[in-house]
């Protein structure tokens, strides 16, 4: 982010890249650390000056900072509308002032109170780049409803996993424009108007072993989506007929990242990685015979794979198998934007 005095500025959230030259940092003196309040760190370019002074995070995470003479940015960080609308509320007396700050607390520190059982993540997307999802098991139909309603104030779409029929009728009966898969157990409740998740180049290709993979694949498939990936998935190829996988492999090939389902020996993902250059992720599901131990054992199978370079996630986690996925696509995009910036 540029600032009024030409420097380029990071927020405690916010990484550097590598510069060509690298001299010695200059590092800001008599600025406290706080939830919201970083020491800088800049370097010095060909034309530019060094800023001095504090950086801190705004409400909607983007940092801001005063200019070199110590005076407030000649131009001001585009106003949330969040900050907006509570002002509006407090002046035209739909809001007491107490209940306005705490309010104004909780946007500073980069969460919101859901009544007494929850603190939604608001910063989470401008830390990691992704918004938050919502965990089901263990959570009321009601809180459920409260915190998806809440995500979606700020988020375009809000996901929660691992939820029940049951639980989502009830939900469904307080937030009518929820949508369910019930074969994923993924709830979903998307709001027009709010800026949609950036979407990443690249493939996911999702395989899976067997049919009673399923559930665990299109988990992971609806996630990598929501994060922004273009997926496709390859059913029931497990490595009792290696042809299935073979006849598809110029499809496999071409994907960027690779997931794998897999349970009973685990062996998919091993035969997979060996056949390609792209990333793996295997995911272990808890499908098979006693022997089998839950996903044990395809875990274990997983974890000692002969091909190497294989990414490991726990026993029927779709949604973190989506994660990394997302994670490498989006790292990979940003390699390919410096590569870009670079030749120009």
């Amino acid at each position: 982010m540029k600032t009024a005095c030409s420097g380029n500025v990071w927020g405690p959230y916010q990484r550097r890249e590598r510069q060509a030259s690298k001299p010695s940092p200059v590092r800001q003196r008599g600025n406290s650390y706080g939830p919201s309040r970083s020491r800088v760190t800049t370097r010095s370019r060909p034309g530019t000056s060094l800023c001095t002074g504090a950086v801190g995070l705004t409400s909607n995470g983007v940092t801001s900072s005063p200019t070199h003479n110590g005076a407030a940015p000649a131009a001001s960080q585009s106003v949330d509308p969040q900050l907006v609308s509570l002002l509006q509320e407090v002046a035209s007396g739909g809001l007491q002032p107490e209940t306005a700050a705490r309010h104004l607390r909780e946007l500073g520190a980069g969460y919101q109170q859901v009544m007494d059982f929850a603190q939604v993540d608001t910063w989470r997307a401008a830390r990691t780049g992704f918004p938050e999802v919502i965990w089901g098991p263990g959570k009321t139909p009601e809180q459920i409803a409260a915190i998806m309603s809440r995500l979606a104030e700020t988020e375009a779409a809000v996901v929660a996993t691992r939820i029940t029929p049951e639980v989502y009728h009830q939900v469904h009966a307080l937030l009518p424009d929820v949508h369910y898969s019930a074969l994923a157990r993924v709830l979903s409740l998307k709001t027009p108007g709010k800026r949609k998740q950036e979407r990443l180049p690249g493939t996911v290709a999702v395989l899976s072993a067997g049919t009673a993979d399923e559930r665990v694949a299109e988990e992971c498939r609806i996630i990598a989506d929501y994060m922004g990936c273009y997926t496709f998935k390859l059913p029931d190829v497990s490595v009792d007929g290696l042809h299935r996988v073979l006849h598809n492999l110029p499809a496999v090939r071409a994907a960027d990242v690779i997931v794998v389902v897999s349970g009973t020996d685990g062996a998919l993902p091993s035969v997979v990685a060996g056949l390609v250059e792209t990333p793996v992720v295997a995911v272990p599901t808890s499908v098979g015979y006693g022997a089998a131990l839950q996903g044990i054992t395809p875990l274990l199978s997983a974890l000692v794979s002969s091909s190497p370079g294989v990414s490991v996630v726990n026993i029927d986690n779709g949604f973190g198998a989506a994660m990394v996925a997302a994670r490498i696509l989006k790292t990979a995009s940003k390699l390919r934007r410096i590569a870009l910036a670079a030749q120009k």
